[in-house]
């Protein structure tokens, strides 16, 4: 699935809220209203969800990742026997969508279930979507959407979460510095897997747990699609920052000028954004170690008439080469103010 360039359309009715890109987000069954809660060490979720149910233990193995564990997870609850309308995951998913959250996990499910999840996510073209699965008709199944925001998790015992281990391992790492490939979990035992059994779960857009050269380690960092994790999730990252820049700029200044020197201002903000992208190894480098990335502008006089009268300024484009991309490796975007 060829990766989708950038819309970064800023609103100041709608501001983001998504901080950071490693807070996991758990969809928890639970009798009652939707809630939404954040959660930022084991002994708060458990006074919530005790330690026999599914939620809690999904917490606990993303917290027990050490050193690399999120600061927060977040918790967002459905009720399936609710009246007199049931409440699903996916309900819930939806009404929180946009809640500073980045990777999704639910609590318990079938592959159905996971496909409702990641065809919200796909749709709302931002975040991701990690399951897993202990059989492989179901990471085929998975396969057939061809999803660029799903990780599929192969593993004989789910028991051990290893989703959830992969999530709190490397989820919160600067984002661009790190493959999701080559990972060592805790709390996750490797499999004994043959080399065309590894390939099989490859081609199939899912990553399985092995030892090599006797170290345990995950064996791919991949999406369904087959796309790097990495490579999605840094394009996530210049969107949402240089919209968050951009709508910063826009909050604290009295006023930007509608003139050439007021849309350098927003120029000036993207090319920071992008060359931090540079440095976190989002953006590919050429021959010379230059940042390939360009960015356009249209001047004042070449905006309608229209449009400067209603305050819209649509002309800021810019182009980027992503870092290790294996399908769509340019990615172009533009700014709606």
């Amino acid at each position: 699935m060829p990766l989708q360039d950038v819309k970064v359309i800023i609103d100041i009715k709608k501001p983001s809220s998504l901080i950071g890109l490693g807070t996991p987000l758990i969809l928890a069954s639970k009798a009652g209203a939707q809630t939404y809660q954040e959660y930022f060490d084991l002994e708060s979720v458990k006074a919530d969800f005790i330690e026999t149910t599914d939620t809690y233990k999904i917490a606990k193995q993303v917290f027990d990742q050490g050193d690399n564990r999120p600061y927060k997870i977040a918790i967002a609850t459905y009720d399936l026997d609710a009246l007199p309308t049931a409440l699903n995951p996916v309900d819930t998913l939806e009404k929180y969508f946009y809640n500073d959250w980045y990777f999704v996990m639910l609590d318990t499910g079938v592959v159905a279930d996971y496909k409702s999840i990641s065809d919200v996510v796909e749709a709302n073209a931002v975040k991701m979507a990690a399951h897993m699965v202990d059989d492989p008709a179901d990471y085929i199944t998975l396969k057939e959407e061809n999803y660029d925001r799903t990780i599929v998790f192969y593993h004989y015992d789910l028991s051990e979460l290893p989703h959830a281990a992969l999530i709190g391992s490397v989820g919160s790492k600067p984002v661009g510095s790190v493959t999701w490939k080559f990972k060592t979990l805790k709390f996750v035992t490797p499999q004994d897997l043959s080399t065309s059994e590894v390939n099989e779960v490859h081609t199939n857009g899912s990553i399985a747990y092995v030892t090599k050269a006797g170290i345990n380690q995950t064996s791919e960092g991949i999406v369904v699609s087959g796309e790097f994790i990495d490579v999605i999730h840094g394009k996530d990252w210049v969107k949402l920052n240089i919209e968050q820049q951009v709508q910063y700029l826009l909050s604290t200044s009295d006023k930007i000028p509608y003139t050439d020197a007021g849309i350098a201002q927003i120029e000036a903000l993207v090319k920071t954004v992008l060359e931090i992208a540079g440095q976190n190894g989002i953006i590919a480098t050429d021959e010379s170690g230059k940042y390939v990335y360009s960015i356009t502008t249209l001047g004042r006089n070449e905006v309608s008439a229209s449009d400067r009268a209603a305050r819209k300024y649509n002309g800021l484009s810019f182009v980027f080469d992503l870092a290790g991309a294996i399908h769509d490796a340019t990615i172009k975007g533009e700014i709606w103010i």
